[in-house]
């Protein structure tokens, strides 16, 4: 015996209208309550700000985690073709250590994007000190909010 194949549409009986109402629902258009919502809210990063930061932290966050992942492989072919025998806590302390600059990396990036229409300079050191305050007076302005 072979299974009938399966109708996923529902089957409208008696003229219940269940399709109608199905497909009605499926086709309702937003209110203009939601679309006003969107509009009135801002972005808190400016978009070229936030592209700036994304580069950023693709760099200072992505190299160091490839890195902590390369340790595995090279200790891998290292003790595997003879080459070298290296203590696996050895492995474990230097992939750690590209992990944990991965994760001090994403921090930078962040904290070091110009907020400027121009891109700054390449570390982006400079910017750091007013991106802290800019973070501290977030919070400021949201605890403010809550009382």
């Amino acid at each position: 015996m072979m299974a009938e194949p399966h109708n996923p549409e529902p089957i409208d009986q008696k003229g219940s209208g269940f399709k109608k109402k199905q497909e009605a629902a499926h086709n309702k258009k937003p209110t203009a309550k939601k679309n006003q919502i969107k509009s009135t809210q801002k972005s808190a990063i400016p978009k070229n700000v936030a592209n700036r930061m994304a580069r950023r932290v693709a760099l200072t966050t992505g190299l160091p985690t490839i890195s902590g992942m390369g340790v595995f492989i090279a200790s891998y072919l290292l003790v595997s073709k003879g080459i070298f025998d290296i203590p696996p806590f050895i492995t474990l302390l230097t992939s750690a250590a590209f992990f944990l600059t991965g994760l001090v990396g994403l921090s930078y990036g962040i904290l070091s994007a110009s907020w400027e229409s121009s891109p700054g300079t390449f570390l982006g050191l400079e910017n750091i000190q007013p991106n802290i305050r800019r973070v501290k007076d977030a919070f400021k302005t949201d605890n403010s909010k809550e009382e």
